[in-house]
């Protein structure tokens, strides 16, 4: 026979909880943490080592501290509010702050084409330049190999001297024993591969002590002198053949002859804020400056304002109770917006052909609608408005259904008609709520590079100016400057860029003002 005991002492335990789902996910949550912090040491290990090599000390020592803040961090169970802020800090800082640090830095100096590196680095392009081949020079067998993929990576000459049998293997740095014909790692390029790149093989040349080795052919090289010779005692470059003497300038960060010559090769060096008064007092950019300033502007609040209004009325007209086929109206007018932009500009582009665009082979018309400054402007506007209007739609629709309609009863039942209680109630409202929205509008249309680059590419240009057009914005006038033809420019471009960023945040700091005091009126 069982006896139940009763009272206090006998009062069923609750049963113990299961904690192995819980269990579970800590060990996947801790071995996570382990893969993530493990991937983090591989990586700062990875990028310590070239760091270190080229003497980049304080690089090195923001990439040690910084790692071992985070390792820090993770591995304690204090301070969890930075586990969540930190990531977020640091990809602004990567991707958003050092960009626009670096572009302040560049532009207070005149890197750019010929101003890349450093003095020595000149001198040894000026005279591996200037390097010809000379009676009884030494003739090497030469293989042209690369490190890299055959196309793209970096050449090199495998040259064997013809009396001593020594292979050395020579770059921009100079020549250096191999261990190997070719040497581990190293590609020896075909005769076609040679010859796709037969241009690079030509310009190459390995510095010398007493000259350069150059190619002659693809399968022998010559070790030639240089003509012009670097006196580190009067800092100049002399020309042995003409005695021209080129004196260094390190203002200018050029070799500089008395008649004013420059040498093509340089130096990067500060150069101040000179790159920013050169867009206000060289009376040629001041001029192509202010005329591409104007036209941003009109580009910019024409854009933002057009398809606004055009969103707008077409968001009114489909909340109509009157409007039959809504959904359709509303699927066809947002198919611009659902279609790539990048190829909808090159469609427009070619609607607006001379000889056989549809627009002027649909109105039976011949106009040059690309080749005119004004027709080329109205142009642009025009397609701009066909591919922005869509998103003003969706955002003016939902706003439109936020509004009460308990306002609008209102004004009717005042007497006011329907543009009245548009203007007195809608149309405020829709402002408050829309505003941080055509503020960004405006900031993306003033820089919207794709809109012209892909359909007019700044033009129609004037024959005596080929580096601004009619309808190039600042972005797209600073891209030429920077990549253009005529020679990369990146420290001035870095410098427009800077009054760009100016300007645009003026400009939305005021409408910021403007919207907080529209929103203390209709609070």
């Amino acid at each position: 026979m069982t006896t139940q005991l009763e009272g206090p002492a006998t009062r069923a335990l609750p049963a113990p909880e299961e904690t192995t789902p819980e269990r579970s996910t800590t060990t996947a949550g801790l071995l996570v943490k382990i893969v993530l912090l493990g991937l983090l040491v591989a990586t700062a290990v990875w990028a310590a080592f070239p760091l270190a090599s080229g003497e980049h000390w304080v690089g090195l020592g923001i990439l040690l501290a910084t790692t071992a803040g985070l390792l820090y961090l993770y591995i304690t169970p204090r301070h969890i509010p930075a586990k969540y802020l930190v990531p977020g800090t640091i990809f602004l800082i990567i991707f958003q702050i050092f960009p626009v640090l670096y572009t302040a830095s560049t532009a207070f100096t005149n890197f750019g084409d010929g101003h890349r590196g450093t003095k020595a680095e000149a001198v040894t392009a000026i005279q591996t330049a200037s390097v010809t081949r000379v009676p009884g020079s030494t003739e090497y067998q030469l293989k042209i190999v690369t490190e890299g993929d055959p196309a793209t990576g970096a050449l090199a000459f495998l040259i064997t001297d013809p009396k001593s049998g020594q292979v050395s293997i020579g770059d921009a740095d100079g020549l250096k024993p191999a261990d190997g014909n070719p040497p581990a790692g190293w590609t020896v390029l075909n005769a076609g591969q040679a010859s796709a790149r037969s241009k690079e093989i030509t310009d190459f040349a390995v510095p010398t002590a007493a000259g350069a080795i150059r190619s002659a052919g693809l399968s022998r090289a010559y070790e030639g002198k240089a003509v012009r010779a670097f006196d580190p005692a009067t800092d100049s470059i002399t020309d042995t053949t003409s005695g021209k003497v080129w004196k260094a300038d390190d203002d200018e960060g050029a070799f500089i002859a008395a008649d004013g010559e420059r040498l093509a090769q340089g130096w990067k060096v500060d150069v101040g804020f000179a790159n920013f008064t050169r867009v206000l007092t060289d009376e040629t950019i001041s001029k192509d400056f202010l005329r591409t300033l104007i036209w941003d502007f009109i580009f910019a609040i024409a854009s933002t304002g057009g398809t606004f209004v055009l969103g707008m009325f077409c968001a009114i007209a489909l909340q109509s109770n009157r409007m039959r086929f809504k959904g359709f109206y509303r699927v066809a007018m947002v198919l611009p917006y659902a279609m790539p932009s990048f190829a909808m500009l090159l469609v427009w582009r070619d609607m607006f052909n001379t000889d056989f665009g549809l627009i002027n082979n649909v109105l039976g018309i011949h106009v040059d609608w690309l080749g005119s400054a004004f027709s080329a402007q109205i142009a642009v506007l025009l397609v701009q408005l066909w591919l922005g209007y869509p998103y003003m739609f969706l955002v003016t629709t939902g706003a439109l259904q936020a509004i009460p309609g308990e306002l609008t009863d209102a004004t009717k039942v005042d007497g006011a008609g329907p543009f009245q209680a548009f203007r007195a109630v809608k149309l405020p409202l829709l402002l408050v709520a829309l505003s941080p929205l055509l503020i960004s509008s405006f900031a993306f249309n003033f820089n919207n590079f794709n809109a012209i680059y892909l359909t007019t590419e700044g033009g129609p240009f004037p024959a005596d100016n080929p580096s601004n057009g009619a309808t190039d914005l600042l972005i797209t006038y600073t891209y030429r400057l920077a990549f253009g033809g005529s020679g990369a420019q990146y420290g001035f471009a870095a410098a427009i860029s800077i009054f760009i960023f100016l300007i645009v945040a003026v400009v939305s700091v005021v409408s910021f003002r403007r919207t907080r005091a529209q929103e203390e009126v209709y609070s």
